[in-house]
Parts: structure tokens; C-alpha cells; sequence
């Protein structure tokens, strides 16, 4: 797990090439802690810069950015191949000679014989760029589910890319305007979509895509997307392809030249990955949680529960008020855009980390492919209700306008948003997982882009309009797509990076999906994480039988309390509610971001 960063351009820039990618190095720093490299091309017309954080093969030898033995390519990557050791095996079993034993080289000689296709043979995560030099051409890919982010802007015949939005900043090259779309959806969902930023013209390449620079021409492509395929299959055979896809990816996760830890906060995600990996591996695990005095949002007495049950090494951070007041600057410096979550990830890794760690399994993604979210519920609810009102189109449009424009709650409002347009899985999510309404997004849209309101809606862009998908695949396929990709993977990087700890997310995996895709989602999604529960019979009944509360932070608290100074100046039009903390929250992460940003 590291940093990359990199300066394409055709024709010369009015600047040192070498010092801007140092400043753009030095704004990632953070990921990789380890050890630092450039490469500065012959004609200066191409920089990439790499900050390591060392899991595999520790050695000199895995010094990047990297290249072939003849020069040609060049890479600086970020993230884990899983499946590397295999991949190398059949190289050299096809003539290929290794100079190290890292996965960077396996990409670099993959490259070099298939292209693009090389991605086809990649399991893990990651974000890398490859330079050709003989051809004057660079290569970029972002995993299949984009657990690894990777930002780019394009001017002319320039690139600039970064794992980061805050170093692309830090080149000073794009010009610091704000993005209407990525401002919108934020204030929507309480995180931007990709593949929009906060700025406008910087992007996030999609997940499963690639990006091909040529100099005048930039070139992106589709190469993987989750597609469910629905098969005859018995409740047993069910069981047993999920249990085994299991095992398999937290048998590839566990990969790593450093120990490997896990997140546990006591519910049936993370506890069923300690399960497995205690199985899987014949050593001693260590874990981590975080606790609160606030006992409605304590789980840590569950977590050292399951710690114990497993024989794991158990640390427990408690966070009180006044360590996060403590703590609240320092999680603000490491917000790469704001987002209303995070700052739980924040805490936890820093534990981790403290006590020596570099890399933690988390349960992140269980919920949204084995249906552990209320959504699952609502949408077909608030899905049946609206099509019942669209037999009386007027009604249910008159309706829907006087609750965007009158509801008294935020949650009327955005259904009054649900009622105004056709109903679809993707206008119900938005309803269901929204921060702000449409008429108050472009209200408060008006104080940061002033005569420029959105008029249209932005919905999720999942591709939830094939025939053969089930309504609650389609919130499986949002879920996925939205929530988890743009806000927890998201978050998660961007924290446990912040204190130099790589996160492993085994249920986020694509082999996991494509073998669970055949799956009924009468079976896959059961309420309760049926499914899931079932494949894994080590769970613990007091553990299965809870009821879920998710990982929470008490901010509602706090904000009125010890981190009330950071709350007092939010802007907001007046007829708009900062009644509950999630919304008081994202003006205040975007009031702060924005401050930074054009300090």
C-alpha cells in the first residue's frame, strides 16, 4: 500500500517538472513511510513519484517507481496483488526473469506481454500508472469494486494523477473551481460520486475502468462490472459456495510479508472474517476495536467477547469527548474531501497502527452484498407505495411538491424528491440514504456557486435497468456502487493511510462476487445476512442474535458538547435544519474543506 503521483505533458509546462511532482509526493507522504522514489523522463516531459509503505518483499528491492530491465516501463503503483506469487510462478515457468519478490514487478512484466488484458489476471486492489518510454504513452487502471482511489486531471496535452485529490492540489496546476455536480451529489449523499470531485475538471477514474494517455488523447474503458446471474441452485449448495468463496479471499488477504491484524467491532462481518482467518492460519491475531463512555454506542465489551472466543490479542481503544476534541484537528488535516464519515476509521487505525501494525482485515462490504442494510427493506416499500400513487399521476406529483417544498422534516422533503419523479430503485435510494433535498442542495449550492442551481436530479449510476435484475439486486448493485465505493471505501483509505496502515477489505472481492453472483437474491440477500450466517456456523449466537447498530460514532453528542467551538459558524440558509447531526455535520466538513482548500 502506497502513494502514487505523476505529471504527464506533450509539450513543456512554465514550471520545474521535478519540483512540482515533489510537491505532489510531499502531500501524500503520509502513505508510505517507508521510502520515497522519482522518475524524472530524459526529454523532462514526464515525472512520477512513489511513497512506499513496505508489506511485500521489505528489501531495497522493491523500491518504485520501478521499471523493466531495459528501461522501456516505468510504474509507480499502489495497492495488494493477492494472487501474485501464482502469476509469478508462470512467468518464470514462460522464460521470465525477477529481479524482486514484489507484486509491483508481477504488474510490470504482465504489462509488458498482454497490455490491458493484463487486469484480467489481477486479484486484489489497486491503482497504478505505467509509463511507456519508447512509445510516449502512459497506462493507468483502478481495481474492479475501487477500493483504491486514483484522481487525474486533464488540460490540453497534460495529465496530472495522485491517489489523492490534495496532492493534485498540491501541483497548483488545475484551476480551484468548484464542480457543480460534485458539490450537488455531496450535499445529496453526504459524499461525492465518481466520478466527480469537488473540483471541477480533476475526476476519479472509475472503478474497473482504464485510461490510456497518448499525449493530444486520452483513451477510458470499461474492463470489469458486477453482473448478477441468477441460477437454479439449493439452499445447501448456497451455503457451501459462499462458505468456500470465503475462505479463498481471506486466504488471499492474509498475503504479506508483515503481520496481518483485523477491525473488530463485535458484529457478524468482522467477527465472521476473525472466525476464518483463525482457521485459516495457525497463529495468534491480533485485533482492534474502539469503545465509548456513551454505552447506547459501546460495542467494545461484545468485540473483547469475540477477541477472546477466538484466542485473538485484543486491543481496546476508549474515545471519550475529550480525546476527540483532542484528536478533531488532526482528523480534519487528514480529510481528503469532507465526507460525513470517517472518523471512526480515523480512531481505530490509529491504534493499529501504535501498536506497531501495517496492515488490518476489516468487514467492510458484507452488508451491502449479503443484505444487511434496512434498504433491502424500504426501497421495495417506498418502491410499492409510489407506483400505487402513480396510477393518480397529479396526486402523487402535487404531493410530492408540497413535501419538497413544505415537509416539515428533512426525511419528508426527500421524499416529497421521491414523489415528484417516476419511481425507480435509484430515486427511492437517494430518498433513503440523502443528507440534504433537491430544493435545499441548489439552495445551499447558491452560497458557494452563485446563478448556477442544478435543475436536473443526479441519481446513482448503477446500472440497474437490466430485465432480469430483482428489485433488491438493484439496491444490492446502489449499495455497492454508491455508498460503499463512494463513502466507506472511500473513508476507510483515506484514514488508515493518514497513519501509514494498509486496510484489507476480504468481502470486497471479486472473485467473492462473481461466485456469489449466481446466487437467487431471495437467498443472497435474506434479511438478517441469512445467508452469510449460515456459512459460517463458528458465529456465536449472542453475536448473530443482536441487533444491528453498525459502527457509530456519538457526534450528535459531541457536536453540542466538547467539539461545539468547530459547529458554531456553519453556514446555511435559514429555512434549512440543522436539526439532526449528520447534516450540521457534512456543512461543517465541507465549510472546513473549503477553507483549506483556498487558503
Amino acid at each position: 500500500m502506497c502513494g502514487i503521483a505523476g505529471i504527464l505533458t506533450k509539450t513543456e509546462i512554465n514550471q520545474d517538472l521535478e519540483n512540482l511532482v515533489l510537491k505532489m509526493q510531499n502531500a501524500i507522504k503520509h502513505r508510505g513511510p517507508d521510502d520515497l522514489g522519482t522518475y524524472i523522463s530524459e526529454d523532462r516531459r514526464v515525472a512520477l513519484a512513489h511513497t512506499r509503505l513496505s508489506i511485500l518483499d521489505l528489501s531495497p528491492a522493491g523500491h518504485q517507481p520501478m521499471s523493466t530491465p531495459d528501461g522501456r516501463y516505468w510504474i509507480t503503483f499502489n495497492g495488494e496483488i493477492y494472487n501474485f506469487s501464482q502469476l509469478r510462478q508462470n512467468l518464470i515457468s514462460q522464460g521470465e526473469q525477477f529481479q524482486s519478490q514484489t507484486d509491483t514487478e508481477v504488474i510490470l512484466k504482465l504489462y509488458q506481454r498482454m497490455g490491458s488484458n493484463c487486469l484480467e489476471h489481477l486479484r486484489g486492489m489497486f491503482a497504478f500508472a505505467i509509463w511507456d518510454d519508447w512509445e510516449k504513452t502512459c497506462f493507468m487502471a483502478r481495481d474492479p469494486l475501487g477500493i483504491k482511489p486514483l484522481y487525474y486531471w486533464s488540460s490540453g496535452s497534460t495529465l496530472v494523477f495522485a491517489s489523492e485529490l490534495k496532492a493534485i492540489l498540491a501541483s497548483r496546476l488545475p484551476a480551484l473551481n468548484l464542480s457543480p455536480e460534485g458539490l450537488y451529489g455531496y450535499l445529496v449523499y453526504g459524499s461525492v460520486p465518481e466520478p466527480y470531485t469537488l473540483i471541477a475538471d480533476i475526476h476519479c477514474l472509475a472503478a474497473g475502468h482504464w485510461l490510456y494517455w497518448q499525449g493530444d488523447r486520452v483513451t477510458k474503458q470499461q474492463y470489469w462490472q458486477i453482473n448478477f446471474t441468477p441460477q437454479a441452485i439449493s439452499p445447501i449448495e448456497a451455503q457451501e459456495k459462499v462458505r468456500n468463496a470465503l475462505v479463498d479471499t481471506i486466504e488471499h488477504h492474509l498475503v504479506s510479508d508483515v503481520p496481518v491484524g483485523i477491525f473488530l467491532s463485535g458484529g457478524i462481518d468482522s467477527t465472521a472474517i476473525l472466525a476464518l482467518a483463525t482457521k485459516v492460519q495457525n497463529k495468534q491475531i491480533s485485533t482492534y476495536s474502539i469503545a465509548f463512555e456513551e454505552t447506547q454506542w459501546n460495542e467494545g465489551e461484545v468485540a473483547k467477547k469475540v477477541a477472546n472466543l477466538f484466542g485473538a490479542k485484543h486491543t481496546e481503544y476508549k474515545v471519550t469527548a475529550s480525546i476527540a476534541k483532542q484528536f478533531f484537528p488532526e482528523f480534519l488535516q487528514a480529510i481528503d474531501q469532507p465526507s460525513i464519515d470517517g472518523f471512526n476509521t480515523f480512531f481505530v487505525s490509529q491504534i493499529a497502527h501504535e501498536d506497531g501494525m501495517k496492515v488490518v482485515l476489516s468487514g467492510l462490504g458484507g452488508d451491502e452484498i449479503f443484505g444487511g442494510y434496512k434498504s433491502f427493506e424500504k426501497i421495495p416499500q417506498m418502491l410499492a407505495w409510489g407506483k400505487t400513487l402513480q396510477t393518480i399521476p397529479v396526486l402523487g406529483k402535487n404531493i410530492g411538491k408540497g413535501l419538497s417544498r413544505w415537509g416539515k422534516s428533512p426525511k419528508l422533503k426527500r421524499l416529497g424528491d421521491f414523489l415528484e419523479q417516476p419511481p425507480s430503485s435509484a430515486s427511492a435510494y437517494s430518498t433513503f440514504r440523502g443528507i440534504f433535498s433537491h430544493q435545499e442542495a441548489c439552495a445551499i449550492m447558491q452560497q458557494y456557486i452563485p446563478h448556477q442551481p442544478l435543475t436536473t436530479y443526479i441519481f446513482p449510476s448503477a446500472d440497474t435497468h437490466k430485465a432480469d435484475l430483482t428489485i433488491e439486486d438493484e439496491v444490492s448493485l446502489l449499495e455497492i456502487t454508491c455508498y460503499m465505493r463512494n463513502q466507506l471505501l472511500r473513508d476507510s483509505d483515506v484514514m488508515s493511510m493518514n497513519w501509514g496502515l494498509e486496510l484489507r477489505v476480504p468481502l470486497v472481492d471479486r472473485h467473492l462476487f462473481e461466485a456469489v453472483a449466481s446466487i437467487p437474491s431471495n437467498m443472497r440477500l435474506a434479511i438478517g445476512k441469512k445467508l452469510l450466517i449460515q456459512s459460517v456456523p463458528e458465529l456465536p449466537e449472542w453475536v448473530v442474535n443482536r441487533p444491528k447498530k453498525g459502527f457509530y460514532v456519538p457526534v450528535d453528542k459531541w457536536i453540542s458538547g466538547d467539539l461545539q467551538n468547530h459547529f458554531n459558524n456553519v453556514k446555511v440558509p435559514d429555512n434549512i435544519s440543522l436539526t439532526h447531526w449528520y447534516r450540521h455535520w457534512s456543512l461543517m466538513m465541507l465549510q472546513h474543506w473549503l477553507e483549506r482548500t483556498y487558503a
